[in-house]
């Protein structure tokens, strides 16, 4: 089995949370740090129950670092109608006993990747990213140095869910999108038009609540409460997984279909801020973005259930 080194950058969030639970449950996965923006909730809150998923799932040894509170250039903006106003759904937050790590999320990012061979350390962006660009910023040899950056943001078919063309964490911070799109680095992005194929069914979620572990009854409990705002807000009878598709690319890609691309983001108009524009006709042996157009919806929460039950049975063991 190989490993991955990974940095997840967050802004916790419902479905930001499964994404956790299934990344601290993947022994895949070599969690270096989890690093949290404002986003889905103010960055204090973000920080907070970034610390609280991580005392639940029981893996106080990756550290959590508290990143920017607003975007480059504009100001914060929230969600707090779909992860509730605590970001975590209907789950009481409380105080974790975990500490924040030392220094900002960007720093953070820049001397985890820094100090590690070339290309070995992936980062999963799965909120807006604010702390990646700041980062890039801070060392301009970052991008070349990064291994596979995965991000959940942008729309192109599907249309957007926070204005007709923009998804909600491109929108938030599209200074800051167009800076890692624009990097160099390779970035593998998955937008609505993937996200919005992987949705959370009754017998879906049912198979996550008949695992007996905190990790597994707190992922239930979200998935639930997306569920409930889905039907409430949207109309729709099953909620879209966002933020757990890049974690599960990183483990399973077999899993996704993607394509070559080049991904612009529009920064200059208000009308039609955010919006990502995915072009296909590239060269695909020197394209350095690409966009995820199928995903396989029960194979990604079959890859959930999996890992939460072996962490469960190692838990217990």
């Amino acid at each position: 089995m190989s490993i991955q080194s990974l940095i997840i950058d967050c802004d916790p969030g419902v479905d930001d949370a499964v994404a956790l639970f299934l990344a601290f449950a993947a022994p895949e996965l070599e969690l270096l740090a989890i690093t949290t923006v404002g986003g889905n909730v103010p960055g204090a809150k973000t920080q907070r129950n970034a610390r609280i998923i991580r005392q639940i799932a029981g893996r106080e040894d990756v550290p959590v670092f508290g990143g920017a509170e607003r975007p480059l250039k504009r100001p914060p903006a929230g969600a707090g109608e779909f992860h509730g106003p605590e970001g975590l759904g209907d789950l009481e937050p409380f105080e974790p006993a975990g500490i924040v790590g030392d220094g900002p999320a960007a720093n953070a990012i820049v001397d985890l990747v820094m100090r590690r061979p070339e290309g070995s350390v992936a980062v999963a962006v799965i909120g807006p990213m604010t702390n990646l660009a700041l980062a890039m910023r801070r060392e301009r040899r970052l991008a070349e140095r990064l291994g596979p950056v995965v991000v959940m943001g942008g729309a192109r078919a599907e249309g957007g869910n926070i204005t007709a063309s923009a998804e909600f964490n491109v929108w938030a911070d599209p200074d800051a999108a167009a800076v890692v799109f624009g990097s160099g680095c390779q970035v593998v992005a998955f937008g609505l038009d993937a996200t919005h194929q992987v949705r959370a069914t009754e017998d879906r979620i049912a198979a996550v609540e008949a695992i007996d572990s905190d990790a597994a009854r707190a992922t239930a409990a979200m998935l639930r409460f997306s569920q409930r705002v889905e039907r409430e807000v949207v109309g729709w009878d099953a909620a879209p997984l966002h933020d757990p598709c890049p974690i599960a690319w990183l483990i399973r890609p077999d899993l996704f279909e993607t394509k070559a691309c080049r991904i612009e983001v529009e920064t200059a108009s208000d009308l039609t801020r955010g919006h990502t524009a995915v072009e296909f006709r590239v060269d695909p042996a020197t394209a350095r973005h690409r966009w995820t157009v199928a995903a396989d919806a029960q194979g990604v929460f079959d890859l959930i259930v999996e890992k939460l039950k072996g962490q469960a049975r190692e838990a217990a063991a």
